[in-house]
């Protein structure tokens, strides 16, 4: 259980910084926005998902090209609703909270798509490892607020995540899906 919340916490990072880019007096409304992930053990799926995090968002809706996001996860926010399970998620095997307490995404281009969808680069870190990512979001607008929705598929032994007894992949999948959905404020209209 351990290591799936661990890989979902990668891939939520990834996700939300993507959803959250905005220009002026942009940011996120945690309490309407997620960031899940879904892992596999013994083949049997299993949810989580952080319970804080933040955004610094300067997306331009005329030019999604010039846009900057920086996201944040509270690594140690990490929960599967198991106090044993949320206690081995901050171990070193797993996040190793006590020298890596969050995860961030910095992206590198933005490009619109199309039909409120964008894609996403950047660079993605994660006890300390750094990999390239490309989130797929999609945006939607009700009033003044955005939804940023998507989701990625990170390798959590890409980030060192499930570490010793836990990189036998039988055990846990080395594939664990970050799901978010964002509530942005101060983004133009699309």
């Amino acid at each position: 259980m351990t290591f799936t919340t661990t890989f979902r916490t990668l891939s939520f990072a990834s996700l939300a910084l993507l959803g959250t880019a905005a220009m002026a007096q942009q940011g996120v409304l945690p309490a309407q926005s997620s960031i899940e992930f879904t892992a596999k053990q013994l083949g049997v799926p299993l949810k989580g998902h952080f319970k804080q995090f933040e955004a610094q968002l300067q997306f331009d809706v005329a030019k999604p090209e010039t846009s900057k996001i920086v996201f944040t996860v509270d690594t140690g926010s990490a929960t599967m609703g198991s106090k044993e399970t949320d206690s081995n998620l901050l171990s070193a095997d797993w996040f190793n909270v006590g020298q890596f307490p969050k995860a961030t995404f910095d992206s590198t281009a933005v490009k619109a798509l199309g039909d409120g969808k964008y894609q996403i680069d950047g660079t993605l870190t994660i006890k300390g490892q750094s990999q390239p990512v490309s989130v797929p979001v999609t945006l939607t607008q009700s009033g003044d607020i955005t939804t940023a929705t998507g989701s990625l598929p990170l390798q959590r032994l890409s980030f060192k995540i499930g570490d010793g007894d836990w990189a036998d992949t039988s055990m846990v999948a080395n594939e664990v899906n970050v799901q978010f959905k964002l509530a942005l404020t101060g983004i133009g209209k699309l």
